[in-house]
């Protein structure tokens, strides 16, 4: 036993250590790439306690004891919920310190990029001791992450609006026919993709002989949206492209046929109900995925968008990053005063939001989950959660169409 705990010891040390050298050497380069890699470190940890290790906590005695011996499902939920609170109080804290810092001569700017084996200590210390807070405290953590969750998906709506509207303006300003006719094929191929996979949203989630109206809604509506996009982007009035159009009108098919298939298993308008474990194992392969995808293009956006993400009002924002002028060359304390790239504190608050949603995509947005405890973002809660998000990116999208009409005297 005492060689066992002993040699478990050293493994663990050198893992330790071994991380620390790799997120500091990557740190060098970019710290945003270091909390990536930590985030996605907490999935893994996530899905092990989810998957494997259960049966294995249930045999550590001060779990046991310190919660009342519970069940199968704490195990494989609020595990979950607690490992992702630790990460969620983890990047708060940073949020919260990294507040106001504008010039790399804060000492807070060294704190954002350094000292990767405390900030690692410090991650492991809240994580464990998430595992000892009562379990009150852990289901209001788990209703809060709901609406932080919907929070997370709201900015990867509004990124990929500016993605899609970027993209465009960029091929636009080419001004050649080659980037015209670019963009007309992309937009035909996000067009015929849209109705085509709104054809396999009839024949899967609408099957004869069961009154399937709510589906039948939720599907009819998503068409509705998608050509709303391409009357209003056209109108002369306004002058939007066809491109974003397209792009956002198959993003909001995707999000209504995500929505459908987190239907109960047992609801008999959801015709996946025969590949249960099948489309759950692949929606949450797909949903993990997308969620790191998401977070890292955040973090990326929170580096490149320094005009949106930096302290309004600061003196910085409107010249970040700019050379210095040769008169200034010698002079070593302008240098480290040089304006930061990207907010810090939004930097961070992406990853507590993404750590809410994660929670959210692995225990199925609720611990109360039944029979289908074996199943990944499944239930109603996940359906309205999918659709809401779908129409407020149409919402949304509309907005930036006609928002320059309506306030003229802004600009968008």
């Amino acid at each position: 036993m005492w060689a066992a705990s002993c040699l478990t010891s050293c493994c663990a040390a050198c893992a330790c250590e071994a991380c620390r050298s790799v997120v500091s050497g990557i740190s060098r380069r970019s710290a945003r790439i270091a909390y990536c890699g930590l985030f996605a470190f907490s999935l893994i940890v996530s899905w092990i306690l989810r998957e494997v290790a259960a049966p294995l906590m249930e045999k550590i005695p001060w779990i046991n004891h310190f919660h009342q011996t519970p069940d199968r499902e704490w195990f494989e939920t609020d595990a979950v919920l607690r490992v992702s609170l630790g990460n969620f109080l983890f990047f708060t804290i940073f949020a919260i310190i990294m507040i106001g810092v504008k010039n790399q001569k804060d000492p807070r700017d060294q704190l954002h990029h350094g000292g990767w084996m405390v900030k690692i200590v410090s991650w492991c210390v809240l994580v464990i001791l998430m595992f000892f807070l009562p379990n009150g405290i852990v289901s209001f953590y788990e209703t809060i992450s709901k609406f932080g969750s919907g929070l997370f998906l709201l900015v990867q709506v509004v990124l990929l609006l500016d993605f899609v509207h970027e993209w465009n303006d960029k091929w636009v300003r080419k001004d050649e026919q080659f980037w015209y006719i670019a963009l007309f094929v992309v937009s035909l191929v996000c067009y015929v993709a849209t109705f085509s996979f709104s054809g396999l949203l009839f024949h899967w989630f609408t099957p004869s002989g069961y009154d399937c109206g709510l589906n039948t809604f939720f599907i009819v509506l998503t068409l509705i949206f998608v050509f709303v996009f391409a009357i209003v982007a056209l109108h002369p009035a306004v002058g939007g492209s066809i491109l974003p159009a397209s792009i956002i009108s198959l993003y909001c098919t995707y999000l209504c046929y995500s929505a459908l298939s987190s239907e109960p298993r047992d609801y008999e308008c959801n015709g996946l109900h025969k590949h249960s474990k099948a489309v759950s194992t692949g929606s949450l392969t797909l949903g993990l995925l997308t969620t790191v995808l998401s977070v890292v293009y955040s973090a990326v956006r929170a580096g490149s968008s320094t005009t949106l993400l930096l302290e309004s009002g600061s003196p910085d924002a409107d010249k970040p990053l700019l050379p210095l002028n040769k008169a200034d060359k010698g002079d070593e304390k302008e240098k480290e005063a040089r304006p930061v790239g990207y907010s810090y504190a939004f930097f961070h608050i992406i990853f507590s939001l993404a750590s809410m949603y994660s929670a959210m995509l692995l225990t199925g947005w609720s611990t109360s989950v039944g029979e289908s405890g074996k199943l990944v973002d499944v239930g109603w809660p996940s359906v309205w959660v999918r659709i809401v998000t779908s129409w407020a990116t149409a919402v949304l999208y509309i907005w930036s169409l006609v928002a320059p009409l309506l306030f003229p005297e802004r600009e968008f």
